[in-house]
């Protein structure tokens, strides 16, 4: 793995003592302390990663975004931040945009996972928000874990083709029930659209449930490669929150088993370039 161009799409930091994070119960206190750089760094090292993307965890203006920015100056490995806007106000968006100056901005994420609205993506002043970030250039992250809010994420390609847009965590297949519909059809409607790109990752609904399983993956993870192509599908570790059900190691060894049956250019497309590209790294 190390002599490949290997991005890590997905990950985090955050420090207790600066900001204030909750978990969803069962969680515990298992992440309820710092996950650091050099936390992470030793993981990256020992995998052969040679590049991350950080993104945001809070929901709100919390000077997380900035604070992201500034390590991505600082910290090597950080090449690129996906942050957090204020999307339902389109003129605050449209200010905030001014960080870019401040260091690699180069997406947006809003916990729409969070929200009890499935079509809060849909309103006039989100969708011209979203229009701004088009106009800029940046990605939009999209966290669906329902249907109902993965469609959202399909209207909004509809109606903004223009707009970068990456789902997150595999579109939270039904991996616990091992289930498959309506999640692959969805899936297939969303690799219609080119704007739309995918990561192979999963997130903290699934985690928290049961540990990584390579073999439970493989049918969801075959799928979406299948559909987007490795042109549009990136590798994600999910950390620190793939702990709560796999070593950072574990997981990229997963990772790579899921995409060893591609050729290797392809593989070189799904461990770093796809990232790299539709980022702008």
């Amino acid at each position: 793995m190390g002599r490949r161009l290997l991005i890590d799409s997905h990950h985090h930091f955050w420090w207790t003592g600066r900001h204030t994070y909750t978990w969803p119960a069962p969680v515990g206190d298992r992440l309820a302390r710092d996950f650091t750089p050099e936390d992470l760094r030793p993981e990256l090292e020992r995998c052969g990663i040679k590049g991350t993307v950080l993104i945001q965890v809070l929901n709100e203006m919390s000077g997380e975004t900035e604070e992201s920015l500034d390590l991505c100056r600082e910290v090597d490995f950080v090449r690129g931040v996906v942050g957090w806007l204020p999307l339902v106000d389109p003129d605050a968006t449209s200010d905030a945009l001014r960080l870019r100056s401040r260091g690699k901005l180069v997406g947006v994420r809003h916990l729409i996972s969070n929200e009890p609205d499935p079509q809060w993506l849909l309103q006039e002043p989100v969708l011209e928000s979203l229009e701004l970030l088009a106009a800029a250039g940046l990605v939009f992250d999209a966290i669906p874990i329902n249907a109902a809010q993965f469609e959202s994420v399909l209207k909004v390609s509809r109606r903004l083709p223009q707009l970068k847009i990456v789902i997150n965590h595999l579109g939270r297949p039904p991996i616990p029930e091992q289930g498959w519909e309506p999640w692959a059809t969805q899936i297939a409607r969303a690799a219609e659209h080119r704007g739309v790109a995918i990561k192979l990752s999963i997130g903290l609904d699934i985690i928290m449930r049961q540990r990584w399983s390579t073999q439970s993956l493989r049918r969801y993870s075959d799928h979406v490669l299948d559909l987007f192509g490795p042109e549009r599908v990136m590798a994600a570790s999910n950390w620190p929150v793939i702990l709560l059900g796999a070593s950072y190691e574990e997981a990229q060894r997963g990772i790579a088993a899921l995409v060893a049956g591609l050729s290797a250019e392809q593989q070189r497309a799904v461990l770093g370039e796809t990232a790299t590209r539709i980022y702008g790294l």
